[in-house]
C-alpha cells in the first residue's frame, strides 16, 4: 500500500519530508506498507536501480550531497530503514535480516528484480544482510564505513587503551563507547529526548576530521529526527540485535557479486582485513582524508567511486 502524507499538515516544518525534498529536484516522496512496517522513500534518476541505505544518527537526507550526481546515472532509491527518520517504529524486528526483508518487500512492490544496493553505516550492515540473504536480486554491493556484525565486535574494548581516546577519533585503536550506551533499555531516551543535539554535535566532531562540513541546517535535520523518545527505541534497535545478527552471519554463505568496500581514516584498515573473508570479488579502497560521514566529507570522492565501481 501507498500513500502520501497531507502536506498541509507539514508544510511549515522545514525537516519535514516535504520540504526537504525540494533541496533535491527531480526526487520524489514515497511511503509504502511492506513486510509489515510502512517505510519512506525518496526516489529520483533513471536506469538500473541502485537502493541507498543511511545510517545513525541520520536519515534518508543524509544521501543528499551525493543523490543528484548518482541520480544522472541511476535511479536512486534512498530508504528510510525501519525505525529511522519517517519510517515506522515498531517495537521489534531491527536485526538486520529483518530490516533486509522490508527492502526486499519494497523492491518487489516496486517491480524491481535486479538492483545496486549501498549502505553506509547501520545501512551498510543491512545492505550486507541484503546481498547475504538476497544474492540473486543484488547486481552489486557497495558498503561505506559498515559492515556485518560479526564475532570481531566482541572483542570492542569497554575502557579505551590509554592515550587513545582523544579530541579525534583513532584510526588504530578507535573507542566507539556508544555501540554500548545503545545497547542499553529505555535509558538512552530518557538522557536524550530533546537533547539529541548534544551528542550530534560531540559525535561530528570525535569522528569527522573538518565536522563543519556537517550543516547547521544538517545537525538540525537529524536532532528534529532523533529527538523523540520512540525515534531513539527504535534506532537503538538496530544495536541491541547485533548478537542475533552474528548468530545470523554464521550461517551465511560468502558473497559472490561484486562488492567495493568504501573506508574512512577511522574504518579503513579493518574494511580491507574484514571483507575478504565474506566476499570473493571485493575491492576496498580508502577516502583517507575524511571521517566516518564522507557524503558530507568528501562527496566528489565517495560518487567517484561509487560510479566507477558500477560503471566497471
Amino acid at each position: 500500500m501507498t500513500h502520501t502524507k497531507d502536506n498541509t499538515t507539514v508544510s511549515c516544518n522545514p525537516y519535514s519530508d516535504e520540504e526537504l525534498i525540494k533541496r533535491l529536484p527531480g526526487f520524489t516522496n514515497h511511503y509504502a506498507t511492506v513486510n509489515g512496517v510502512t517505510l519512506h522513500y525518496v526516489d529520483g534518476g533513471s536506469g538500473t536501480p541502485l537502493i541507498c541505505l543511511p545510517g545513525w544518527p541520520q536519515t534518508w537526507y543524509s544521501y543528499h550531497p551525493v543523490a543528484l550526481d548518482l541520480a544522472k546515472l541511476y535511479r536512486v532509491i534512498i530508504i528510510d530503514i525501519r525505525g529511522m527518520g519517517s519510517s515506522e517504529k515498531p517495537e521489534s524486528g531491527y536485526d538486520k535480516r529483518t530490516m533486509a526483508t522490508d527492502v526486499l518487500a519494497l523492491i518487489q512492490l516496486l517491480g524491481l528484480t535486479k538492483i545496486h544496493v549501498m549502505g553506509h553505516d547501520i545501512g551498510g550492515m543491512v545492505a550486507m544482510s541484503f546481498a547475504f540473504n538476497f544474492p540473486g536480486f543484488t547486481e552489486k554491493l557497495i558498503i561505506l564505513d559498515g559492515s556485518h556484525p560479526s564475532e570481531g565486535m566482541l572483542q570492542m574494548p569497554l575502557i579505551p587503551f590509554p592515550g587513545t581516546f582523544n579530541e579525534k577519533m583513532d584510526a588504530n585503536m578507535p573507542y566507539a563507547w556508544w555501540m554500548g550506551f545503545n545497547q542499553v533499555k529505555e535509558l538512552p531516551e530518557k538522557i536524550l529526548e530533546g537533547r539529541f543535539q548534544y551528542l550530534l554535535d560531540w559525535l561530528f566532531q570525535y569522528v569527522m576530521i573538518d565536522d563543519s562540513k556537517m550543516t547547521t541546517f544538517e545537525r538540525e535535520v537529524y536532532a528534529y529526527f532523533y529527538n523523540e523518545t520512540n525515534s531513539i527505541r527504535a534506532s537503538n534497535g538496530w544495536y541491541q540485535t547485533f548478537a542475533q545478527d552474528i548468530e545470523d552471519a554464521k550461517n551465511y554463505q560468502q558473497l559472490t557479486m561484486p562488492v567495493l568496500g568504501i573506508g574512512s581514516y577511522v574504518s579503513y584498515n579493518y574494511m580491507k582485513m574484514g571483507l575478504p573473508y565474506v566476499a570473493k570479488d571485493v575491492n576496498v579502497i580508502g577516502i583517507l582524508d575524511s571521517g566516518h560521514y564522507m557524503f558530507e566529507e568528501k562527496p566528489e570522492q565517495v560518487v567517484d567511486a561509487v560510479i566507477n565501481f558500477l560503471a566497471s
